[in-house]
């Protein structure tokens, strides 16, 4: 659980710096990298969104420990 953890935490920090680029400087590197929407950015972006949904658990652990 915790590798999982730890790779979609990644994921959604990336997501994170690619949206600070487009809303600082309007610089998409994803699409920089991979293409405009590519099949390959668009299961980057794809994962990038999952691991969001998936980091929203966060808060229910958070919330158990401090209960603990």
């Amino acid at each position: 659980m915790k590798f999982l953890d730890n790779t979609l935490l990644s994921l959604a920090i990336i997501g994170c710096v690619n949206w600070g680029l487009i809303g600082f400087f309007r610089f998409d590197l994803v699409s920089f990298i991979f293409g405009d929407m590519t099949w390959i950015s668009r299961i980057i972006y794809a994962l990038v969104g999952l691991s969001g949904i998936y980091m929203l658990t966060f808060y229910g652990r958070i919330k158990s420990n401090m209960m603990d």
